[in-house]
């Protein structure tokens, strides 16, 4: 087992309790009705929650990236929807921001961040350019006041709740990757339109829209960092995005384990309950083991995170074999439930649909083996 401090099993102690008492009994309906977690989010940001990471010199609570992992995984754990719209708030929201934000732009969003007035979004994907981030087309054009952005964004998590969204756009066309730069966008800015939320396999509760850019004027102070340096940002942003999309599906899994072997301990088959049978053993052990695995790859990742240490590879691995096992192991859940697996009565058909998203969503498995390939040396 992983060693974690006293302030690490205090910070999990306390997300569990809140996350079992306040989050989880709410989930199953959020999934039917779509309704996004406004008011856990306010109290997640009560709790201190939406400042964990951050340092105390932008106004957060100093926590580290193990801790923020564990936070992750437990509100996974009780609701995937409430874990993506935290994990998306804070590493593609507000980490840049902290990254790479001016200390007026800090000032100005961060306090407000932090005890959960609004949300940030992060504006990268495109129809266009999914797992090939830098074929971006939405473009940034120089005026005497500042940037005129005009082009669109699709598959965005938390823009309707958001007081700020980071997008990334061409400023010069002829350099590639090398010419895109980041912006922060206020929603209500003219010409900036937030689209109605998709309809979506899992996650429903979560909020996910497309964006569009008509002219959209903004001063020359929201440039998010250097001209041109906005592929080497999200970049960085992506890679610590993996261990929290990796901690997410971790708490998935989690749960469909929790579920699968409480059902196997109650369910009766010929005379006996079905952890009694090696078959149902045997899955179980390979769940339980494949979690374990998962998590000392997500915690490990964050400890050389925190370190300061290289951690890309780690994470790419974490992410990759984490969402890999979330999917596995929901699919052997309702294996187990039978025929009630499949039914809405139960929770793990949900686990299924929401743990998909983590083999897709900051990178598909296939971007995560290329990403592992070339810190290999592979050409």
């Amino acid at each position: 087992m992983f060693d974690l401090t006293a302030e690490q099993k205090a910070v999990r102690k306390m997300v569990r309790e809140f996350a079992q008492e306040v989050i989880a009994p709410g989930a199953a309906e959020r999934d039917r009705s779509g309704e996004f977690p406004r008011e856990i989010v306010s109290q997640m940001g009560e709790l201190g929650l939406l400042a964990l990471p951050f340092t105390e010199a932008v106004g957060g609570n100093g926590g580290d990236v193990v801790s923020y992992a564990l936070t992750v995984e437990e509100i996974s754990r009780a609701c995937a929807s409430t874990g993506i719209t935290y994990a998306a708030n804070l590493s593609l929201g507000i980490s840049p921001i902290v990254n790479f934000g001016t200390p007026e732009q800090q000032d100005k969003y961060l306090p407000q961040l932090f005890d959960g007035t609004y949300l940030a979004s992060f504006g990268l994907t495109e129809p266009q350019a999914g797992s090939d981030s830098g074929g971006t087309k939405t473009r940034a054009r120089r005026t005497d006041k500042g940037w005129v952005l005009n082009g669109n964004k699709c598959f965005i998590t938390n823009a309707s709740f958001a007081g700020v969204v980071t997008v990334t756009a061409l400023t010069d066309a002829s350099k590639g990757t090398r010419g895109i730069s980041s912006f922060l966008v206020e929603p209500g800015t003219p010409g900036f339109t937030i689209s109605t939320p998709y309809d979506k396999m899992g996650l429903s509760a979560s909020n996910t829209t497309e964006l569009v850019f008509e002219d959209v004027e903004i001063p020359a102070e929201n440039l998010l960092g250097q001209e041109n340096a906005g592929f080497k940002q999200f970049l960085q942003i992506l890679d610590g995005g993996r261990i929290s999309i990796g901690a997410m599906a971790l708490g998935i899994a989690q749960a469909a384990f929790d579920a699968a072997l409480q059902y196997a301990g109650e369910r009766q088959q010929f005379g006996h309950p079905l952890s009694h049978f090696q078959a149902i053993q045997f899955k179980l052990a390979d769940m339980a083991t494949q979690i374990e695995l998962a998590r000392l790859m997500v915690l490990q990742a964050a400890r050389l995170k925190d370190a300061h240490l290289p951690f890309g590879k780690e994470a790419a691995m974490a992410k990759l074999y984490a969402s890999e096992t979330a999917v596995r192991v929901a699919l052997d859940a309702i294996q187990i439930h039978g025929g009630y697996g499949y039914m809405k009565d139960f929770p793990v058909e949900r686990y299924l649909r929401d743990a998909k998203l983590t083999e897709i969503g900051e990178g598909t498995s296939e971007i995560q083996r290329l990403v592992i390939a070339r810190y290999l040396g592979c050409k």
